[in-house]
């Protein structure tokens, strides 16, 4: 798994399974007995796999899934397909709303299952309908109240795979669209440790209400857990809410920094951080 995730971490899984289209999939999912656990993996941009690998199936969705459309101001995406490529696919044919897609680490599978967002959007915001394959083939189409979308969850069922996606924007120069994207990464470069092995933001961010309006990062900061070092994992100066691999950490580092950080935010704020990097294998 450490060739297919961001933070470089991660033993082998058991099977590693890429389909050639849909109904590659659904027969695949139909045929594996349902005892066999089924992990979706995008670029692995939001995953932390554990160091003594992953017992069951990893379904990656390739280069079938990755295809983009746009008919209007509608942008049909495949599950596949990189945030930042449909951002720029809908700039290009002069499609708004989508921008902050570009500043979205990881796939349009990914966003659909945790409904991802940046820069006081989400996908919710923008999403017609999508498509998944439950865990015994069935093929499913999802409009976005069926999602039961809320912060940084997708609520539409447990075990889904996302294979495509239906977004609609509105009408907007490409230019203006382009700056505003480009006003996004500058803002992302300056604050994130985009060049590092990183798995994006570690942390959902709290309920204000029970926060006192502080985000991850801030509590974190406030407990003086930036720079910290657990094994060779760290968490970053630049943005502490970013776990970083120096070079050879495992999962256990990073776990083990992680919970550390969460421990002594709830020991010394009262607030429960929540893990939004997702976890598997054991």
């Amino acid at each position: 798994m450490s060739a297919i995730t961001w933070f470089r971490v991660g033993g082998p899984a058991d099977v590693l399974f890429a389909p050639e289209d849909e109904d590659d999939l659904a027969q695949f999912l139909t045929n594996t007995p349902a005892g066999v656990p089924v992990y979706p993996v995008g670029v692995g941009s939001n995953l932390l796999a554990r160091d003594g690998g992953v017992r069951g199936v990893v379904v990656r969705l390739g280069a079938p899934f990755a295809k983009i459309s746009i008919d209007g101001v509608r942008v049909r995406a495949g599950a596949a397909a990189l945030d930042a490529q449909v951002a720029r696919a809908a700039a290009r044919a002069g499609v708004a709303g989508l921008e902050f897609y570009r500043g979205v680490p990881g796939t349009i599978g990914g966003a659909l299952a945790m409904n991802a967002g940046a820069y006081e959007q989400e996908t919710k915001d923008v999403l017609v309908e999508a498509v998944a394959y439950d865990r015994g083939g069935e093929r499913h189409v999802f409009k976005n109240a069926d999602m039961n979308f809320a912060y940084r969850h997708c609520g539409a069922g447990e075990g889904l795979i996302f294979t495509e996606a239906l977004f609609e924007g509105r009408k907007d120069e490409t230019a203006a669209i382009e700056a505003r994207m480009a006003a996004i990464m500058e803002r992302r470069e300056k604050s994130q440790p985009i060049r590092e092995k990183t798995g994006g933001s570690t942390f959902a961010n709290p309920d204000p209400a029970v926060s006192g309006g502080r985000k991850a990062w801030q509590l974190i900061d406030e407990v003086g857990g930036r720079g910290r070092v657990v094994g060779d994992a760290q968490c970053s100066q630049q943005h502490c809410n970013f776990m970083i691999n120096r070079g050879k950490a495992t999962a256990a580092d990073l776990e083990s920094l992680v919970e550390s950080l969460r421990k002594d935010v709830l020991k010394k704020t009262g607030v429960e951080l929540r893990w939004e990097i997702r976890r598997i294998g054991e």
